[in-house]
């Protein structure tokens, strides 16, 4: 079974490496295809890894890794999925946000963006958040899974990314145990 655990700065290559292919696969024709090639994994990698040693403001990365069975020979476990969370970075919407989750699109459909959302809101609980949002590009094809989590739409406003104009919606888990509940399942998994 694929191991869902706290992410170390060992692992930031990695999550960029995902965070890439999630950005590649999901949003062609959604941001700048030249915006989009230009991804920079060193860039990415640092800012994860910064982010994994500093860890300011409750922030915690959670990665999906594959058991060693499922690996080929490589000395570093290959990272499938990860989820990372925070206090909110805005006052008023909630207490706590989940900043990102990407799943290879090979392991989707497979419980882990599920299980990376529990990581991240049982975290989030134990630093004291009563509630959690993120933010998701309308136009995101995943954006189903947030609201059949029950996340509630709160909110709308225009970004620029790739200097490309998108709408992002913010979802809301008011309480924070709203989504915990809904991303327990009966058998453990």
């Amino acid at each position: 079974m694929i191991c869902i655990r706290r992410a170390q700065p060992a692992d930031a290559t990695a999550i960029a490496a995902v965070h890439i292919a999630c950005w590649r696969s999901t949003y062609p024709g959604l941001l700048p295809d030249a915006y989009l090639a230009g991804l920079s994994l060193p860039r990415i990698a640092g800012g994860y890894h910064r982010s994994l040693v500093e860890r300011q403001n409750g922030e915690a990365l959670f990665v999906a890794v594959l058991p060693p069975q499922q690996q080929e020979e490589e000395e570093v476990p290959r990272v499938v999925g990860f989820a990372s969370c925070r206090r909110a970075r805005r006052r008023g919407l909630a207490q706590g946000e989940i900043e990102t989750l990407y799943v290879l699109d090979d392991w989707r459909e497979q419980g882990l963006g599920r299980r990376l959302m529990r990581a991240a809101a049982a975290h989030l609980a134990a630093i004291g958040c009563g509630s959690v949002m993120l933010w998701v590009l309308t136009q995101n094809p995943s954006r189903w899974f947030y609201q059949r989590l029950g996340g509630q739409l709160v909110g709308m406003e225009v970004i620029h990314v790739g200097g490309r104009p998108v709408e992002q919606a913010a979802m809301l888990w008011n309480p924070i145990e709203r989504l915990l509940t809904a991303t327990a399942r009966a058998d453990g998994a």
